[in-house]
């Protein structure tokens, strides 16, 4: 069978940090990813993850939905909005480009499979910086976003709690799941499935939510896929790899 193709934009960032030891001064600068657990998970897997890292979202990210055929889901993890809004054609020579968050939402409606998986740049982040609240990706995903900072930091630890409603997802994955660190604070829509929540401590949130949105499916992860909300006891779990090809399966109209 065809592997379930992935397009993952996101999950890179870079550090800038200065050095003081006494009267001198140096600085330094690291390159990182977030994806490393997750890529490990799923080799051998039916997925293929086609990774497009943040920084070159705003240059390399499809601008049409027909451009976005060539893949079976799409996945927003810890990239803001305005990386999908700002080709350099607009903010810099201030050319009218396509709208790309309106390029995937007719993508779903036409039968495309989509997430947005939790994190600082992700749903509406920190500060309310990520900007996905009352754009189209919101109007495709099973959840409604606050229009402020919406992390929850949860340093304690809490576990998801399933809530019963059976799905392909998460489909033969018992026992008590590992912990998390943090997630988006969102809202269940009325015609969405919630699947796992953050728990009665925090209000039975949403952590896992799924919808439908035309001939399309979505789904909202509102936790991370790595360090730091998701730590490296959930990653070495052995339902994180059940989760997620699961997941994409799902997405993709496969199960």
């Amino acid at each position: 069978m065809k592997k379930i193709r992935v397009l993952l934009a996101g999950e890179t960032w870079s550090s800038a940090t200065t050095h003081t030891k006494g009267f001198d001064q140096f600085s330094t600068a690291e390159y990182q990813t977030g994806i490393a657990p997750l890529l490990a998970a799923l080799e051998g897997s039916d997925v293929e993850i086609v990774h497009l890292p943040g920084h070159e979202t705003h240059t390399r990210f499809p601008f049409t939905a027909k451009e976005l055929e060539a893949y079976d889901v799409v996945v927003l993890s810890d990239v803001g909005a305005n990386s999908l809004l700002l080709h350099p054609d607009t903010f810099v020579r201030g050319k009218r480009t396509p709208n790309r968050l309106k390029a995937i939402a007719e993508w779903v409606e036409g039968g495309g499979g989509f997430m947005m998986i939790g994190g600082y740049f992700s749903f509406q982040g920190l500060n309310g910086a990520a900007r996905y609240a009352r754009t189209p990706i919101e109007t495709i995903l099973p959840v409604t976003m606050l229009t402020a900072d919406d992390r929850v930091e949860v340093p304690e630890g809490f576990h998801p709690t399933p809530t019963g409603a059976a799905h392909p997802a998460i489909d033969g994955i018992g026992g008590d799941w590992p912990y998390l660190l943090g997630y988006n604070e969102t809202k269940l829509k009325d015609d969405a499935t919630l699947l796992l929540s953050v728990g009665s401590d925090y209000g039975d949130q949403p952590l896992l939510a799924a919808g439908t949105y035309g001939r399309g499916r979505t789904m909202a992860w509102t936790s991370d896929i790595g360090p730091h909300w998701l730590p490296t006891e959930f990653t070495e779990w052995d339902g994180y790899r059940r989760l997620w090809t699961q997941a994409f399966a799902w997405l993709a109209g496969r199960s």
